[in-house]
Formats: C-alpha cells, sequence, structure tokens
C-alpha cells in the first residue's frame, strides 16, 4: 500500500503543480509570442473546462483498462500540450496546447484517475484515509513546482522553464503501472464491499436517480467556484487592499502547505465520521472564514491566516467526495462516476474565474464575488448535510 500511496502522490503532483505554475507564464506567453494577455487567459481557463468536461471518459477508459495505459496517454498530452505552448507561437498552438492537450492530460493524471485507483484497492475502512494521503502528498508538488518553474525561467526564459515541466510530467508517468495491481486487488475489495458490482448503463442510471449523488455533485460546483476565484483573484484583490507586493505569494504558498495537513486530516475524519457531514461542515468553515476575512481590516497576519485556515479546508473534498461515491455504488465504476461529478466542479471553476472578472470589470471591486463565495458555502453546506450515504438500492433488470 505504501509503494501505491507514493506513486499516486508522485503522479498527482507532478500533474497539479504544473498546472498550478501556469500564472507565472500568462505575461512571459504573451510577450515572447506575442500574442494578448487577454488570449493566453483563455487558454488557460479553457483548460479547465477541457479537464472538466474530459474527466468522465479519463475515468471511464481507466475503470476498463486500468490506471497505467491512462496515465501513460495523458503524459504524452500534457507533455505535448506544454512543449507546444513553449516552442510554437500564435493562437491556434496556444489554445490547442495550452487549452485543450493541457487540460485533456490533467484529466487522466490527476484525481479522477490516479485517486479513484488507490480508492479501488484499498479496503473500505481505509479507502477515505489512503485516497486522503494520496491528496496531501500531492498537493506537496503543487509546493515545489512553483519555486522550480520560477527558477528556471529566471535564469534560462521561458520556454526552459515550460520545458522543465515537461521533462518532470515524462518522468512519473511510469509510476502508473505501480497503480495497476489491479483485479485482483478489486475484486478482493469487492467481495468485502457492501455495494452491488453493477453493469456501466446501470451503475449510470443508479447514479442519475440517486439524490444523494445528485446533491454530491451539486455541491461540488461550488468547490471549484471557490477555490478558482480564490486561487485567481485573491493577488488582484490583496493588490488593492494595498498590501505588500510579495504578500500574494506567501499567501499562495501558505494555502498549498496547510492543504497537505488538511487533506490528510479530511481523509482520517472520512475514516471515523459520516463523510458528507464532514463535507458540510468544511463548506460552512469556508463560507465563515471567507466572511470573516472580508468584513474585518486587512492586515498581513489576517492573510496568513486567511491563507493556513482555506489550505486546511482546500482539497479535502476530493477524497471525502470520492469516499461516498465509492460507498454508494462500489469501486467498479468509481472513475466514471467521479469523473461526471468533478466535471461540476470544473464548471465551478471556470465560472469562478470569469464571474470575478466581469464583477470586477463592472463595479471595479471584488466585494459582490466575495459575497457570493461566502454564501455558496453555506449553501454547499445545506445539500450535503440532508445526503442519506446508505449503499444504492439497485432493482435488478432483466436480462
Amino acid at each position: 500500500m505504501f509503494l501505491l500511496i507514493l506513486a499516486g502522490a508522485l503522479v498527482i503532483s507532478a500533474a497539479l503543480g504544473s498546472r498550478q505554475t501556469f500564472g507565472l507564464f500568462l505575461a512571459p506567453i504573451s510577450q515572447e509570442h506575442a500574442v494578448p494577455l487577454t488570449l493566453v487567459a483563455f487558454a488557460v481557463a479553457l483548460h479547465n473546462l477541457t479537464w472538466g468536461f474530459s474527466q468522465p471518459f479519463a475515468g471511464a477508459f481507466a475503470d476498463r483498462f486500468g490506471a497505467a495505459p491512462v496515465i501513460a496517454v495523458g503524459a504524452l498530452a500534457l507533455a505535448l500540450g506544454l512543449g507546444m505552448t513553449a516552442l510554437f507561437s500564435g493562437a491556434l498552438p496556444l489554445i490547442l496546447g495550452m487549452g485543450l492537450l493541457v487540460g485533456f492530460g490533467i484529466s487522466c493524471t490527476s484525481f479522477g484517475v490516479v485517486m479513484t485507483a488507490v480508492g479501488k484497492r484499498a479496503l473500505p475502512e481505509q479507502r477515505s484515509m489512503a485516497m486522503g494521503i494520496v491528496s496531501a502528498g500531492g498537493s506537496l508538488g503543487q509546493v515545489l513546482m512553483v519555486p522550480l518553474a520560477q527558477s528556471v525561467q529566471a535564469g534560462w526564459g521561458m520556454q526552459a522553464g515550460l520545458l522543465a515541466l515537461v521533462a518532470v510530467v515524462l518522468a512519473v508517468a511510469p509510476l502508473g503501472l505501480l497503480l495497476d495491481g489491479r483485479r485482483r486487488a478489486e475484486a478482493a475489495v469487492e467481495n468485502i464491499d457492501a455495494t452491488p458490482v453493477l453493469p456501466m448503463r446501470q451503475a449510470l442510471l443508479s447514479a442519475w436517480n440517486h439524490p444523494g449523488y445528485r446533491l454530491l455533485t451539486l455541491g461540488f460546483f461550488t468547490c471549484g467556484f471557490q477555490l478558482a476565484f480564490i486561487g485567481t483573484h485573491l493577488p488582484g484583490y490583496l493588490q488593492l487592499c494595498h498590501m505588500p507586493a510579495g504578500l500574494s505569494a506567501t499567501a499562495l504558498a501558505l494555502i498549498g502547505l496547510f492543504n497537505m495537513a488538511g487533506s490528510w486530516i479530511c481523509g482520517w475524519l472520512g475514516g471515523h465520521f459520516r463523510q458528507h457531514h464532514v463535507l458540510g461542515w468544511l463548506y460552512l468553515l469556508r463560507g465563515a472564514a471567507i466572511a470573516l476575512f472580508v468584513a474585518l481590516p486587512k492586515t498581513e497576519w489576517s492573510v496568513m491566516l486567511f491563507a493556513a485556515i482555506m489550505g486546511m479546508a482546500w482539497l479535502g473534498t476530493v477524497p471525502l467526495t470520492s469516499g461516498l461515491i465509492a460507498r454508494f455504488f462500489g469501486v467498479r465504476h468509481l472513475g466514471t462516476l467521479f469523473g461526471i461529478c468533478f466535471m461540476s466542479h470544473q464548471v465551478g471553476s471556470f465560472i469562478g474565474v470569469w464571474a470575478g472578472g466581469v464583477v470586477f470589470d463592472l463595479t471595479g471591486s471584488y466585494d459582490l464575488i466575495w459575497v457570493a463565495t461566502a454564501l455558496s458555502g453555506i449553501m454547499a453546506a445545506a445539500l450535503h448535510f440532508p445526503i442519506k450515504d446508505r449503499p444504492a438500492a439497485v432493482a435488478v433488470q432483466p436480462a
């Protein structure tokens, strides 16, 4: 189990760590390739949607053929997209590379494939903890990859910085093989799991008709909305508040550091308490932290405290959400069903980034979108607390 968790954490670290660096490359890509900054920003935003809409298919292929081939294809796509962005100028290579190939590549090398592969091989009572550790370990990449990309770019330029990310992604791709001791392990888990093994079509129908799955999917939209808005627009907001120039980078780094602890803690809590209750309190914590941060005077200490609290609640939703889906429907189609749920998360991410910009352009302030972000935490909690976490009752269909 140790090698399984380590391999999963390293693959996710490379994929999500690379993605975390994109803000460093916005202006350099615009300047060196002579394209508008808005076009670069659109390509980066587009990869969120591509990731979301690709995730169910990536998960379905991993369910059918195993994680290793999907990770290999995804790593190649991610590397090709980054390389195309580095080496070719113009709108088409940028949209195809950074927008489409990168988004598809991340869908094959992140939560919906890697974490569900770990969840399939873990015993039910260990599943939430195992996925929480993978998520926590993956956060380390988000902390380490940013200074790596920044230092390479400072020394050798934008192209070298992106190509360094290509090298890291390709280096971890073979670790997908360690995630695929799959058939016998899954069969053993399914034999002791309380959920029935369903054909794909029946699993999708069962999910569509399951009230808890629908509530979970709606709530996951809020997670994407909150995180994408804060991750993208917090630096601009702090600048408006006349905070020191380096504080934004410090806050984002603190979010990544505390996310490591938060993901592990949420995984542990999900193994000892009802996961939908933990999710409900997590969303309430986010909403309260956001409301207090906006309402109170801004100081360096208040910004760092906010970053630490948000980091603790940042990606802890992922092992809890995937763990609930496994509890509802078993692990056989976990990649597919988590992928569909995650698509809602990424639609929320796109809207969080886009709405933040629109509100600021219209009002010259982020106040309205901060209020919406805080209220969405309360709404998500209200969606999660009523969930009934019993395994899905499935009617046997005639042959």
